[in-house]
């Protein structure tokens, strides 16, 4: 099940442009295509607006309640304002090619799911709440204007942050036995061995074409654990860069606040990043 693009949600529509703006200037994220209120989607109901955006190879979506979706009481408007804060995130998509054969799967593993209406053909999500926080989107179709479709397309090579490609998706957990039972015992992703980083104990896992890296705690009253217990699922995505110093040079010269160790892993800090805490490495991890 590869990945096909990673979400999360903003409160308000009117923060949306700054947000995407940001992430087109500082991580050269190109627009793959957008949803947004016009008239005619107005009247079809569109409850959203979204920017499509690829930084590397990978799709990143920031969405905001838009149109139907602003008035109180609606399902996707809700969600989103639910959904919607620093180190929150909302999930992954992962592709299939039957998905009446992934629904089998999923529930024969005692996965729930949920399908929106008239999209049952081209879609399903397992909740958060059987993931760890990590909702799943099970999707069989391609996301509009995805450059990936093409077999000649390539990221963009020339932006001075150097993205090469997306290196894992972290999320938080409470103990490395809950990881290791529903990851490997019920999904069936393969376990890839312990970790080890400055903030956290943990495990990592193949989650199709990427890795899902799992965070434990050290200290039960640190930020880690703290998202485990309030917050849970994504708490952070790594991109490896060509160069770390020469990245970390062009953020500082954009007047970011860096966190971290450019050796090691490095980012610019949560709240000059609007609310993401998305890791850059030189170094390759199995």
């Amino acid at each position: 099940m590869p990945l096909v693009h990673i979400s999360w949600a903003l409160a308000d529509n009117a923060a949306r442009p700054a947000c995407d703006a940001f992430f087109r200037e500082v991580f050269g994220a190109e627009t793959a295509h957008e949803i947004l209120i016009t008239p005619e989607t107005e009247r079809l109901g569109l409850d959203r607006e979204e920017s499509l955006l690829m930084i590397g190879d990978t799709m990143v979506i920031p969405i905001a309640p838009a149109g139907r979706g602003a008035e109180p009481g609606s399902p996707l408007g809700d969600m989103l304002r639910r959904s919607a804060g620093p180190g929150r995130w909302i999930g992954v998509a992962l592709k299939v090619h039957d998905l009446a054969a992934a629904d089998a799967w999923f529930a024969a593993r005692g996965f729930r799911r949920h399908y929106d209406p008239g999209m049952e053909a081209f879609y399903f999500i397992v909740p958060r709440g059987d993931v760890m926080g990590l909702r799943l989107e099970i999707v069989k179709q391609d996301m509009p204007g995805d450059p990936r479709r093409d077999p000649s397309w390539r990221p963009k090579s020339d932006h001075p942050l150097g993205i090469e490609r997306l290196q894992a998706i972290g999320i938080s957990a409470e103990s490395p036995e809950e990881a290791r039972k529903l990851f490997h015992g019920k999904l069936s992703w393969q376990e890839l061995g312990k970790r080890a980083w400055p903030e956290a104990d943990g495990l990592a896992f193949a989650m199709g074409d990427t890795v899902l890296e799992v965070l434990i705690a050290r200290d039960g009253n640190g930020p880690i654990a703290r998202h485990a217990r309030d917050v849970k699922g994504i708490c952070h995505l790594v991109f490896r860069v060509r160069d770390a110093h020469a990245a970390a040079d062009y953020l500082r010269g954009k007047g970011l606040p860096l966190i971290g160790d450019v050796e090691g892993r490095f980012a610019i800090a949560p709240e000059a990043a609007h609310g993401r805490l998305i890791w850059l490495t030189a170094h390759s991890y199995p």
